[in-house]
């Protein structure tokens, strides 16, 4: 299953800047609409296209591994067994 960091690049992003960077600024620097950007930080396995993936890592000025992470089915089924 692929996985977004969306939310850990966000928080780095004020982290570095101190401030608050919200997913409606994110929105609109980048033209992805807010409700995407939520799918892909709340739910696991969101279908994403490559645009938003470029346009992402153009904002976040990283390269698609930092955005994304791939996990292993075994340890997504443990993640569900521990909730």
């Amino acid at each position: 299953m692929i996985r977004f960091r969306l939310t850990e690049l966000i928080a780095d992003k004020a982290f570095k800047e101190r401030r608050v960077v919200s997913l409606s600024e994110v929105a609109e620097a980048t033209g992805v609409h807010r409700a995407t950007l939520s799918k892909m930080a709340n739910q696991p396995g969101a279908n994403i296209g490559t645009e938003i993936i470029d346009k992402l890592c153009t904002y976040f000025g990283c390269q698609p591994g930092d955005l994304l992470s791939y996990i292993e089915s075994d340890e997504v089924g443990n993640e569900d067994q521990m909730r």
